[in-house]
């Protein structure tokens, strides 16, 4: 099968060479040129502008889109005059979900098939393949499901639920699924982001308490400004947090690849010096909440990690500020000098 895709980013260009593997013909495009003779050097074809990469497809047309949420409107602006009746417009990106029940509604106008495909895999996508969120019509979904899965990690990604062994594996076994119709893969995709927030705060929040298991070790001042602490003997472990997360990773209830990951960057630099702690969000773990009210669903872990990730931006400094002052104006307390690790 034929397909354009613009955006030959870190996942973009990965994703080509999944394609190409497996016997699929890719035109790509992107304004980076040097990325461009990349995926020729790997057997695609590459393309100046949004029409040439139409030019050279088939009908019925796919183009599948790997750009930044916020690209997409404009993007498609330019991109849609260029389809007929019968094409596929695919968003992997990052988009949200009621975006996507708008878009659907504006190409059907035109006959023109749009599915988003929330798309998780990251970096590592070529080699373990994409876990593929899709929410679109059925028909669209089967003409295109040799592509998704050839992105796919496969059945052998991993092993079988006991209960599904006696039956046929589904899509979702293989790694990707028709969630329902226009917007759902990306609201699948959206509360998948909010659940890694969750569990990457679980992770740094463990590994930070076992780092400060020594803090008996060091004096404490004696002052009303500090809270004492009642049993410094019991704190005094300099833990080893690199060989912590290689043991946890071999048959603890916690192993994951998100573990496996974090065993990466501790080993290379147990202090993580390289990183100011500065946590961006994309958007999809504020959209999560935005559904959770909306539903009345409680999510307060989710909402946490969120409200961590603002916080490392120093978007709380101004509160903290006006604590300090509160106290003082209340109580005389004077500021202590902060501290930095």
């Amino acid at each position: 099968m034929k397909i354009g895709l613009v955006g030959l980013g870190r996942m973009g260009i990965n994703m080509s060479r999944r394609l190409l593997d497996a016997k699929h013909e890719v035109v790509g495009f992107d304004v980076d040129a040097g990325v461009l003779q990349t995926l020729v050097q790997y057997g695609g074809k590459g393309a100046n502008s949004l029409g040439e990469l139409v030019g050279q497809l088939t009908p019925p047309k796919t183009v599948w889109l790997m750009v930044p949420a916020g690209r997409v409107d404009r993007l498609l602006q330019e991109l849609v005059p260029l389809l007929a009746p019968g094409d596929t417009v695919i968003d992997g990106g990052n988009s949200f979900y009621r975006d996507d029940q708008r878009r659907s509604r504006e190409l059907a106008q035109k006959k023109i098939e749009y599915l988003d495909v929330g798309t998780s895999g990251g970096i590592f996508g070529l080699e373990r393949g994409y876990c593929l969120m899709i929410g679109g019509t059925r028909q669209a979904y089967a003409r295109l499901e040799p592509v998704f899965s050839a992105l796919a990690p496969g059945l052998a990604a991993a092993g079988r639920t006991p209960a599904r062994t006696e039956q046929q594996p589904t899509s979702a076994e293989k790694g990707y699924l028709l969630c329902g119709p226009s917007g759902a893969g990306h609201f699948v995709k959206m509360v998948h982001n909010g659940i890694e927030y969750g569990l990457m705060a679980a992770y740094a929040e463990g590994f930070n308490i076992l780092r400060h298991a020594n803090v008996g070790s060091h004096p404490v001042a004696d002052d009303a400004e500090t809270t004492p602490l009642r049993n410094p003997e019991a704190y005094r472990y300099s833990l080893p947090c690199s060989e912590i997360a290689e043991l946890w990773r071999r048959g603890s209830v916690i192993s994951s690849w998100l573990l496996d990951l974090l065993a990466d960057a501790l080993s290379q630099d147990a202090e993580l010096q390289s990183f100011q702690g500065r946590v961006s969000d994309s958007g999809e773990g504020r959209w999560t909440l935005e559904a959770a009210i909306e539903s009345g669903t409680p999510a307060p872990t989710l909402a946490t990690a969120l409200f961590a990730r603002f916080d490392s931006r120093g978007e709380s400094a101004f509160a903290r500020r006006l604590l300090s002052a509160l106290r003082s104006e209340f109580g005389g307390h004077a500021e202590k000098p902060g501290t930095s690790e």
